[in-house]
């Protein structure tokens, strides 16, 4: 009677750890897409910004050579 209360032990013990378990996997693979989301969007952000501060440099750029071609062609035809 006894090996057979220590075998219903064993089943019910291995029947809490092996819930515990999922539940276990579940919380961590959770965690890590909640880690993979995170950083996705810093890289998308950071992506984002370094785009933003060519496309005004760019501009700034594009300006500053029209500006000067201008006038290099302004001061040709009145010189």
């Amino acid at each position: 009677m006894r090996m057979r209360q220590s075998l219903t032990e064993f089943e019910h013990d291995f029947r809490e750890a092996a819930a515990d378990s999922v539940v276990r996997r579940e919380r961590l693979r959770h965690e890590a897409a909640q880690r993979s989301r995170a950083r996705r969007v810093d890289r998308v952000h950071k992506h984002g910004t370094a785009r933003f501060v060519g496309l005004i440099l760019t501009i700034i750029a594009t300006t500053v050579i029209v500006t000067w071609v201008m006038f290099q062609v302004l001061a040709n035809v009145a010189g």
